[in-house]
């Protein structure tokens, strides 16, 4: 069976001044669970498109194939002064695919997981996979080409009697094949944004909100054996010549223990490279940042900053982690970026007030300031968002869809665009 993946995905902006231009590794991932079936495979990525719509036909007419993955990484830039949702782009790749070929088309990735019904409906697909779909991907190819039934694949999306029947994700994804490269443009992908992406951890699309160590190890679905990592990295270097990585890890420091062997074992292994990551504002210890800045790390992003429940107050009390971990960064030349949001659930004049003092306070090479909460299903926000009638229901999260606290929102974001101006390193989105 001939495959064609497309990673849709051309949002290459981060904070509105980085450029960031994040590779698509889901689908590279997917390209190589291919690597020992019978099936060919090949990938068209079109982040560096200047016409999307002519590189999706001819990849149609050369490869013309019998099955289409569409990747979809973000509904949208999660901007609520620059909202750019990402749907109607997919959907129009998708309608290109069926104008030249009549390929079963599956939908999967970050955004679709969030919320398969909804986007099943926005989109028409054929089908669509939830979760980590690399193995399934293979295993729904096989079924499609022997004619076998495949309704009862881990993770399916279909339809059935005009309803979108979602089946249970399976298990997390073992990385047995590392992901396949080949047809992705390594050198403007080495030039672009924080790096190539390797990943050290996985969550359930949340951050951790404790250093707690019982907490923490519930968070991560996936967490990679290091040597798995290092190999990888290793293998970046070795075969593209590639020394600048970021680490997929939603909070790099948590578990504590975890993120310190991994900088030991880059300390020992000497490989040169450079990596960024995200990090979460608590749980740091000085030793952890030397041991960064020992193993290579040039940058790490900062954001959600353990504020909830805004209306318990000491709010103060509950910023004094992040404070004490920017400053640690502050302290041993670590360069950071600090995202803090403005009008979540019960904000106040005081509770502004008391952000805009922490971000007085610190030195961070960029500081992201969002107005709103961009609204996730499932989240206590979304049920917030229902509870108050912002929402019907929570498929119209599909498009982008923002909380900002009633006390708050006629003024807001006047009060932090006037910041701006006299910080000219903070960013208001």
């Amino acid at each position: 069976m001939r495959v064609l993946l497309i990673a849709t995905n051309r949002h290459d902006r981060l904070m509105s001044r980085l450029n960031a231009k994040p590779l698509p590794i889901g689908l590279a991932y997917v390209a190589g669970a291919f690597t020992n079936s019978r099936h060919t495979v090949t990938s068209l990525d079109l982040m560096f498109s200047e016409d999307a719509s002519a590189d999706v036909e001819r990849a149609v007419r050369d490869v013309q194939p019998d099955l289409v993955g569409i990747s979809l990484r973000n509904l949208s830039n999660h901007s609520y002064l620059d909202p750019q949702w990402a749907l109607p782009a997919s959907k129009a790749v998708i309608d290109t695919v069926r104008a030249y070929c009549g390929a079963t088309i599956v939908c999967g990735g970050p955004a679709f997981s969030v919320l398969p019904q909804a986007v099943f409906d926005y989109l028409e697909p054929d089908l669509g996979l939830v979760g980590d779909a690399a193995d399934a991907f293979v295993r729904l190819a096989d079924s499609l080409e022997s004619g076998a039934p495949h309704d009862h694949l881990p993770g399916l999306a279909y339809r059935r009697d005009g309803r979108v029947i979602v089946n249970p994700p399976g298990d997390a994804p073992a990385f047995t094949h590392p992901p396949r490269l080949d047809d992705l443009d390594i050198a403007k992908y080495a030039q672009a944004g924080f790096g190539m992406g390797v990943v050290t951890k996985l969550s359930s699309f949340a951050y951790p909100t404790a250093a707690d160590d019982n907490a923490q190890q519930q968070t991560w679905r996936v967490i990679r054996p290091i040597d798995e990592v290092l190999a990888e990295v290793q293998e970046l270097e070795a075969r593209h010549g590639l020394r600048k990585v970021f680490f997929i890890d939603n909070a790099f420091n948590v578990p504590l223990s975890h993120a310190k062997d991994l900088c030991r074992a880059l300390i020992a292994s000497d490989t040169k490279v450079h990596w960024n990551t995200c990090l979460a504002p608590f749980g740091c210890d000085a030793a952890l940042i030397r041991l960064m800045n020992q193993a290579g790390c040039v940058l790490v992003l900062m954001g959600g900053l353990p504020t909830a429940p805004l209306a318990a107050g000491n709010l103060a009390e509950r910023l004094q982690p992040a404070l004490d971990t920017c400053r640690l960064c502050e302290e041993h030349g670590l360069n950071y970026t600090l995202s803090v949001t403005f009008g979540e659930p019960d904000e106040t004049r005081q509770t502004v007030g008391a952000k805009l003092d922490l971000l007085r306070s610190v030195k961070p090479s960029l500081a992201n300031l969002r107005v709103g909460v961009s609204v996730l299903p499932g989240t206590a926000v979304a049920a917030r968002a229902l509870a108050e009638g912002r929402i019907a229901d929570e498929a119209e999260l599909v498009k982008p869809t923002f909380y900002v606290a009633p006390a708050v929102r006629d003024w807001i974001v006047e009060t932090l665009l006037a910041e701006k101006t006299a910080n000219r390193r903070w960013n208001v989105l």
